[in-house]
């Protein structure tokens, strides 16, 4: 699982490179091709290394890279 989320984590990067503004967690899900879980495990990892930083709006979340 380690590997696998290790995997996503890299998807999401990609998925955000470049959106200035961030994307929301349905957009991000859908750029990267994951799934609900998969894209909250991938987000924690690269929360955990300061790569990503997070907003809560609205009944959603933003994600940008940090």
């Amino acid at each position: 699982m380690k590997q696998k989320t290790g995997e996503n984590a890299g998807a999401v990067w990609k998925a955000l490179n470049g959106k200035k503004k961030g994307l929301t967690g349905k957009e991000l899900r859908a750029a990267a091709n994951l799934k609900e879980k998969e894209m909250y495990l991938a987000l924690g990892w690269l929360l955990r290394e300061d790569k990503v930083v997070v907003e809560a709006v609205e009944k959603d979340i933003l994600v940008k890279l940090a």
